[in-house]
């Protein structure tokens, strides 16, 4: 087969054989084997180079795709799949690709849990999850997790929540609050009662007055459109009780309030 026609196409370079046949390669495709118009190549000349041609053409567009953050072996194959490339061919980018340290699943999970301590919020369960979703494998992520210390990260967490419902909810819903946002965060639940400890849930007796009388009101518009009388007293003992408050208080309030 000859070679009748090459034509730059951005990227790409468009070869046109005498058969009819036609495919774009790579820059490197046409400097590795020399292609110039007229050339003629046997059968194994032209799938070797359509086998080069496929690797260059799938590595540029990973390392593009890498240009723009780590990514890990799975999400490279993924996109490479996305793009067409042949499946055989994949795995020899891949390969290619770790050789040159262009991707290491290992350190792109030291690296996703090392930002987590500095700027996040992320428990190590939540952690493992989302690195699990990138397709790295437990065997990469558990040693790194388990010589990491999230005991501050948890201090700095359980801080700012405390910060933000300080003035919302009485002791007991306050410290509630926080072991489930922090559970939900991916802390284990040891760490997370560890973390209440360096809080002050110290209130006075006025401070969660004025916090029952608020959540008593707040309730009282939400409940009395459906119900009155003693349902209605059922519901807000119900309702004032789940976010926190002492029994004995929110009777006394009850019997003032209706």
């Amino acid at each position: 087969m000859k070679i009748t026609k090459i034509e730059k196409k951005k990227r790409l370079y468009l070869i046109e054989l005498d058969n009819d046949d036609s495919l774009y390669v790579t820059e490197d495709t046409i400097v590795r084997f020399m292609l110039s118009k007229d050339k003629v190549l046997d059968n194994d000349q032209l799938e070797d180079m359509k086998h080069f041609a496929q690797l260059s053409y799938g590595k540029n567009l990973a390392l593009y795709f890498l240009s723009f953050q780590q990514r890990s072996n799975k999400q490279v194959a993924d996109y490479l799949r996305k793009h067409e490339i042949e499946e055989h061919i994949i795995p020899d980018i891949i390969t290619q690709l770790q050789e040159e340290q262009w991707i290491d699943d290992t350190k792109l999970a030291d690296t996703y849990i090392r930002q987590n301590q500095l700027n996040g919020d992320k428990g190590p369960q939540v952690l493992k999850q989302k690195l699990l979703q990138k397709g790295i494998a437990s065997h990469d992520i558990d040693p790194i997790l388990s010589q990491t210390d999230f005991s501050q990260l948890a201090q700095k967490v359980s801080q700012k929540l405390f910060d933000k419902y300080q003035e919302k909810l009485p002791p007991k819903a306050l410290k509630d609050k926080i072991t489930q946002a922090l559970l939900t965060k991916g802390f284990s639940y040891d760490l997370a009662k560890r973390s209440l400890n360096h809080l002050n849930f110290d209130q006075d007796n006025q401070e969660i007055e004025d916090l029952l009388d608020k959540e008593l009101d707040k309730q009282y518009r939400k409940l009395s459109r459906k119900y009155d009388g003693y349902t209605l007293k059922q519901k807000l003992y119900q309702a004032l009780y789940r976010k926190g408050y002492n029994s004995d208080d929110i009777n006394c309030k009850l019997r003032n309030y209706l």
